[in-house]
């Protein structure tokens, strides 16, 4: 009886895994065939090269972008429904208790309410294309046989999609970019507890490897003054340690872009080289898509859940983003009316908080009700700062900041005109480089920045009084902008690329300039280029600012008499660096630990001064490469804790043991001198499901890869699960060279062949078309 129990439990096993399995398999997208889309006015033609990525030929750009909406959910439903669920924190109805948290900060900022009145808001015949394409996305959620995996294991069917989703997944892309708190908090509480001497010095807008565009070569926020009278004042940071509470590698949700004239090529063609750094996951964020109607060509990257290109090229014009690294976001500290807690003061007087309750909704848990707040400036925060709550204003929740401008580059066909759409495109800011056809580049903002009166937005400030505020936008005519500057090329790397003669104050945390130096290093004496040779560039793991620190290493190491067996071998791997962040460089992952370990060090009585002020402080200024260089050079006293005796050199050999051991105790089994990087570092693509369920990552997730790369000091931007999201380069008068990278594949489906079959040439760095002229796939979208 029991063997034939076991048989009949293993049967239905068996039969249940067919279903599963079968399922799945009907659940794969279609490629080929026809397919009546309703609202379709005329047929449309979609081709599939070999990698599944769609060339959509239609008669309008109305139905061009239905069956984008179609072809999006059809590839990517899932991931549209967790973007769209992560915005408006809504992720426990699916998820449960643990994500009930992050539901509850995201409603915060209200972005659903955001996101009605944006629609509302847009241009007629952008809200026109809008409503095309969430019909064209809905036409699949009603016509699929058998919902992706995801939907079947969840045991969920999918609202239908809304054109405040599609604007929901920007606001995300918004949140990632450039809607973080975290850097006017930080400064707000420094400004506390340091002398504003000191705040400046810890806080530059500039380094060493500054490279600006426009606005003359000051910075506005940079004193070469050392404030070591301050810095030795601070109270005795003994017994304290500040690891993990500096933030020395500031990892930035950004990009590298350049664009090099006719006069660097070799046949006069101008190029655009664009890799956007934003999380890895599986799938890609990206979707790539080439469409064709009324004499109108665009191809390129997609945002799945949203109309029309993103970064890319039409037949005239290509173009390539890199996040600006604006400051977007003040936090308004609230004066609240003594005794009556539910008034604060504005300009106008004592006004009550504007208040309402929402739901979130958990799965196999009960609701949760919560209570929001909002004032005549926008949303109360979660979070209070500094015993005061604050007001989130941000760029992103203002009318008008975001629409669907980038739809009109189907129409330029100048880097000029470019300049001038993108200047009036609304949408998280981004540094874009443009060439077109004739050989001309330019550079320019996109987006809209505040105008601030009264105050630069660094920290946190009352508005009560009237003096302090937001007056418009800068316009966009104002903008910065280059055309064809005689050097031939212009780079941007998320670092600063302005100078104090620009008349606006547009951030002040930009990332360290490394990435946008090197890459001008490597283009500057370069003539001839081609697309290959960009794509070099963009593979470019040299680390010159390690240099720095593998010299410090070593002087140190030259003042000692003798050494013993550890310091050999530390000054041995020093000596075997070749300057690089590649997987075999030894020498690598020592320095990257000991530059880490000197930061938390040398700022540790800056980060125990203000943790007195917030126990979760962190020090993560992104040019925190200035402050700290000086520091190791000028080594003043009173800043080290006091059993060095201001000794800074005895300091750098014992941060050189404590890295030594900390890397022997994590690979006890290499020596430090066979250590290489790559054997400390791994690239992990997960997919959502195998990162609470870790059985699935043989199924789900890309398999994982030593690093080749590095998280912020090099150009090839690789990090455990951050980096390079695309490479592009692009030529407008040669698309046929244009060269593509992207993880993954084009397909969310686990068992589509398209689901890792780009994952190669990006991992490995392959040289790969980014147009194919094999098409094997046809599918005919027919009018209903």
């Amino acid at each position: 009886m029991i063997r034939i129990a076991s048989l009949s439990l293993l049967f239905l096993a068996i039969v249940a895994g067919g279903s599963i399995v079968g399922l799945m398999l009907a659940s794969l997208p279609v490629e080929e065939g026809e397919i009546t889309l309703p609202g379709l006015v005329a047929r449309g033609i979609v081709l599939g090269d070999d990698l599944g990525v769609p060339s959509i030929t239609a008669d309008s750009r109305a139905d061009a972008l239905r069956i984008l909406g179609y072809l999006h959910a059809r590839d990517r439903l899932f991931q549209m429904e967790l973007m769209r669920r992560k915005s408006a924190g809504r992720l426990a109805e699916l998820f449960g208790a643990a994500a009930a948290q992050l539901d509850r900060k995201q409603r915060t900022y209200q972005l659903s309410r955001t996101a009605g009145i944006i629609v509302n808001d847009l241009p007629p015949e952008q809200r026109r294309a809008l409503h095309v394409y969430v019909e064209g996305v809905n036409a699949y959620i009603e016509q699929a046989r058998v919902l992706p995996p995801e939907f079947l294991v969840l045991q969920y069917q999918p609202e239908p999609w809304q054109a405040e989703d599609s604007i929901l997944v920007v606001l995300g892309m918004f949140q990632t970019l450039n809607g973080q708190e975290q850097g006017e908090r930080m400064v707000s509480v420094m400004e506390r507890a340091l002398p504003s001497d000191l705040l400046t010095f810890l806080t530059p807008d500039t380094d060493s490897y500054a490279t600006v565009l426009v606005g003359g070569p000051v910075s506005r926020r940079f004193n070469p003054t050392l404030p070591a009278a301050a810095l030795a004042a601070l109270p005795k940071a003994e017994g304290y340690a500040a690891n993990h509470r500096v933030d020395a590698e500031n990892v930035v949700a950004g990009s590298n872009n350049w664009v090099v004239s006719g006069i660097k090529t070799a046949d006069g063609r101008a190029i655009v080289a664009n890799d956007m750094h934003l999380g890895l996951s599986v799938p890609n964020v990206w979707y790539r898509a080439e469409l064709a109607y009324q004499q109108r060509h665009l191809f390129g990257v997609t945002l799945p859940g949203v109309p029309g290109i993103v970064a890319g090229g039409n037949d005239d014009v290509a173009w390539g983003f890199t996040n600006v690294t604006a400051d977007l976001v003040d936090l308004i500290s609230l004066e609240v009316r003594p005794g009556q807690p539910d008034s604060y003061r504005t300009p106008q007087g004592w006004q009550e908080f504007g208040q309402h309750t929402e739901t979130i909704k958990v799965k196999d848990a009960a609701d949760i009700e919560i209570t929001l707040q909002d004032t005549v400036w926008g949303p109360v925060s979660d979070s209070s700062l500094l015993g005061r709550p604050v007001v989130i204003k941000w760029t992103a929740l203002e009318r008008h900041a975001v629409d669907l401008g980038l739809l009109d580059m189907d129409n330029v066909k100048t880097t000029q005109q470019a300049i001038t759409a993108m200047n009036n495109t609304g949408g998280p800011p981004q540094n874009v480089v443009i060439a077109d056809k004739e050989g001309h580049i330019g550079w320019t903002y996109m987006g809209r920045f505040p105008r601030r009166i009264g105050f630069d937005g660094l920290a946190s400030r009352s508005w009560a009084d009237g003096h302090l505020a937001w007056q418009g936008y800068i316009p966009p005519e104002e903008l910065p902008r280059l055309l064809d500057p005689p050097e031939g090329f212009i780079v941007t790397a998320n670092n600063r690329t302005l100078g104090r003669e620009y008349p606006y104050v547009i951030g002040h945390n930009w990332a360290l300039g490394y990435r946008a130096f090197r890459i001008a290093e490597l283009l500057r004496d370069r003539q001839g280029l081609t697309e290959q040779d960009l794509l070099a560039v963009q593979l470019d793991n040299r680390s010159g600012v390690l240099d720095f620190y593998q010299q410090l290493a070593l002087n140190a190491l030259q003042g000692l008499g003798t050494k013993d067996a550890e310091l050999q071998d530390v000054e041995a791997a020093l000596h075997a660096w070749d300057g690089r962040m590649q997987s075999g460089s030894i020498g690598a992952a020592f320095l990257a630990e000991f530059r880490n370990r000197l930061a938390q060090e040398v700022f540790a009585k800056v980060v125990a001064a203000c943790r007195v002020y917030d126990p979760d402080f962190r020090y993560a200024w992104r040019e925190m490469e200035t402050p700290l260089r000086q520091l190791l050079i000028e080594r003043p006293q009173g800043v080290l804790n006091t059993r060095y005796h201001d000794d800074w050199p005895q300091m750098i050999i014992d941060i050189m043991r404590q890295t030594s051991r900390a890397l022997h105790q994590q690979y006890p089994e290499i020596s430090l001198t066979q250590l290489t990087w790559g054997q400390t570092r791994s690239v992990s693509l997960q997919h959502p499901f195998s990162k609470s369920a870790s059985f699935l990552g043989n199924v789900l997730d890309m398999p994982p890869f030593e690093i080749d790369g590095c998280a912020s000091v090099c150009v090839k931007v690789l990090d455990t699960a951050h980096g390079a999201s695309e490479r592009l380069v692009l030529s407008p008068a040669h698309p046929e060279n244009a060269i593509f990278h992207m993880p993954g594949g084009q397909s969310g489906h686990p068992l589509s062949p398209h689901y890792r079959d780009q994952q190669r040439f990006w991992q490995k760095g392959i040289d790969a078309p980014l147009q194919s002229t094999t098409k094997p796939y046809h599918l005919s979208f027919l009018p209903q």
